[in-house]
Formats: C-alpha cells, structure tokens, sequence
C-alpha cells in the first residue's frame, strides 16, 4: 500500500470544472487553485482553454480539456475537429470519450478508428481515452482499452462522472492490466475523499479526476494537524 503527501497526491490531480453552468470567475479561481496546490492540470469544457492556457502560463499546471463530452456519440471527424481545436487553443491534454454505443455493438473497429482520428489530430497532446466503464461489461472494457492503446493514446480513463456511477478500484484494476506498462490509468468519477484517491492509486491509477482536490489534499493536513 502507498502513503501519500499532499504535495505527491495534488501532483496527481486533475483541477476539473466541467459543470454547464461554470463562469469565467470560477475557471480563473480553479486556475489559481491549482498554480497553488501543484495540480497536475486544469480539466475544463473547450470554450475555456484559451481563458486556462493564459491563467496558468509558467505554472507547469497543464491544460486539459474533454471531446466528445459526455456521451461519446460525436462524429469521429467532429470529434477530431474539435480536439484539432482545442490543441490549436492551448491544450496539453485531450479527454476524449469513446463511441460507447459501438463497444455495445461490438464494433471495435469503429471505436479503435474514433480514437485514432482524435489521436492524429491531437498532435503532440497527450491523449486520455475515457471509456465509461458504467455501461460497459469487463470484457468490454478490456477491449476498449486495447482499442485505445492500438488507436495510439497514453491513458485510459474510468468515467465522465456523468454516467451511472465514476471510478471504482476494481476497474482501475481491470485497466491496468489490459493496458500494461507505459500507458497511464487516470480514475474519475465519485473521487471525493483522500481515502478514496489513495485506494484509487493504490490500484494503478495514475492519474484523478475530480472537482474535489482541495477538500482531498486538506484532508491530509487535517490528519497532520
């Protein structure tokens, strides 16, 4: 089992703000937060890259953004548009979502072909590829993350935290096993408390998303105090 400091588990930390109703004001103070707390980026809607990719200039906090959110059911050439877009914005970092209803199909074709036209559009981006793993059986999801890791991208990822249900340590699991060494596993979804991040890593996540990183590094300075 891993023990963590604040400043190692904030390092892991996606800052994610992806709410309908998000203002300028409460992007710029995750911005803040994050040059801060030493997150590991800022996880935002696209409408909000150029605002991210100004706030945290010579921070090291890199800029994240998601295509294809939440439902996954984009054109593969929308979706590449779209994350060409971002990239062109500021992004470091694409969060795609999957065609979640082609995994259901069985086409796996189609869904390793979606995430390649995201990936060469990306350019020099790192990629994330979520494949919400709510709706998939654990065959499924084994062979999303193959797809993904066929298609040329450098994580998988849980959920959108819009689905049913957000990441779980089994999945996590589950993940890193299909995708092995040199891909990342980021968890999200559900990720509130310390306990839960550290179980999270503790099953071969690499990275978290969630909107609750301050109250999870506070927590740790709690048990200090």
């Amino acid at each position: 089992m891993k023990t963590m400091d604040a400043r190692a588990i904030a390092s892991l930390i996606d800052h994610t703000i992806l709410r309908a109703d998000t203002t300028k004001d409460q992007v710029i103070e995750y911005c803040r937060q994050a040059r801060e707390y030493g997150f590991a980026s800022v996880c935002v809607n696209p409408c909000h890259v150029s605002l991210v990719r100004k706030e945290l200039q010579g921070s090291g906090v890199k800029v994240c953004t998601v295509i294809g959110f939440p439902l996954g059911a984009d054109s593969s050439g929308t979706k590449a548009f779209a994350a060409k877009a971002a990239v062109k914005d500021g992004a470091d970092e694409i969060d795609m979502v999957i065609n979640i209803g082609a995994v259901k199909d069985g086409d796996f074709v189609y869904v390793e072909k979606d995430i390649r036209e995201v990936v060469e559009s990306s350019g020099d981006a790192l990629v994330k590829v979520i494949i919400e793993t709510c709706y998939l059986t654990d065959e499924e999801k084994v062979l999303a993350c193959k797809a993904a890791v066929n298609a040329g991208a450098q994580y998988v990822k849980t959920s959108t935290g819009f689905g049913t249900a957000g990441a779980t340590a089994d999945d996590v699991r589950l993940m890193k096993k299909a995708v092995g060494e040199g891909i990342g596993v980021k968890a999200s979804g559900g990720i509130r408390s310390f306990e839960k991040a550290l179980e999270m890593v503790n099953a071969g996540a690499d990275r978290i998303g969630t909107s609750s990183g301050i109250k999870i590094v506070g927590e740790i300075y709690e048990d200090i105090d």
